[in-house]
């Protein structure tokens, strides 16, 4: 009996881990990025500059591109990325405005012109070198002509009350607006940047390896590299274990009944 308890307790703990898991997958789905790599941007699509005025894409892509997607309200992950994207600007030997251009969309209609121009004049402050007004762009627009660009670029993100849950990546484009890499999270390397944009300038399109390997590793900005996630490690260990342990209770418990039994 005391086995059977035991094992019932486990098995009904795996569940729940099994569960929340199914959840945090399901959340996931709604929030995420499904890369769209060759993936052309609606070049004709029309937004809002920082004086209101109508830009297409197509004027405005002529270069390696990259690309943000954030909303100007964000408490979240907004400030960070475009903050640590600042500091790599800052520390990159391409030119910007002659190698490259970065283009600011934001997905909350809510959000003005007038916003993203003092957005644009606030990051402008923290470059430590000559960039051009041109080379950095804060677009804003409509719901129904953000969403063109979000779901040509496969960037997933959803209202929550006032506010958004949306994932966090730099999206580089070649000159003709061709999606050809995706940079993940919201601190990056300057030579990873470069990289990105040297390739984008000739169309090359590279898969996203550190999509994978973010599972296990974690970039530690203050050591400039990539450490070991113990944690998420650790905590997929011991839900590995426990499903081990459970199935080995259980199948010991069935093996006593039957010897009983018989």
């Amino acid at each position: 009996m005391r086995t059977t308890a035991m094992c019932s307790i486990l098995l009904l703990s795996l569940w729940m881990l099994l569960l929340s898991a199914a959840r945090t997958a399901r959340a996931a789905d709604e929030v995420a990025i499904d890369e769209k790599l060759g993936a052309t941007v609606p070049l004709d699509l029309q937004l809002n500059d920082e004086t209101g005025q109508k830009v297409s894409l197509q004027a405005l892509i002529d270069k390696p591109t990259v690309l943000t997607l954030n909303y100007f309200r964000c408490a979240g992950v907004c400030t960070p990325q475009l903050n640590d994207l600042t500091r790599t600007l800052n520390q990159i030997q391409l030119q910007p405005g002659k190698d490259f251009q970065v283009i600011t969309v934001s997905f909350d209609p809510a959000d003005t012109p007038e916003v993203a121009a003092n957005k644009r004049t606030n990051y402008f402050k923290l470059m430590k070198r000559p960039f051009p007004p041109l080379a950095w762009r804060f677009l804003t627009g409509d719901a129904a002509s953000t969403k063109r660009l979000t779901d040509a670029v496969g960037f997933k993100f959803k209202r929550q009350g006032d506010t958004f849950l949306h994932p966090a990546a730099l999206i580089i484009l070649s000159p003709q607006g061709k999606v050809t890499r995706y940079m993940y999270g919201i601190t990056y390397l300057p030579f990873d940047l470069q990289m990105a944009l040297d390739e984008a300038k000739s169309g090359l399109v590279r898969p996203t390896i550190s999509k994978a390997l973010s599972f296990c590793y974690s970039y530690d900005p203050a050591g400039h590299k990539y450490v070991v996630n113990i944690t998420r490690i650790a905590g997929s260990v011991t839900l590995l274990g426990a499903a081990v342990f459970a199935a080995v209770v259980l199948f010991k418990g069935r093996r006593r009944t039957e010897g009983v039994s018989s």
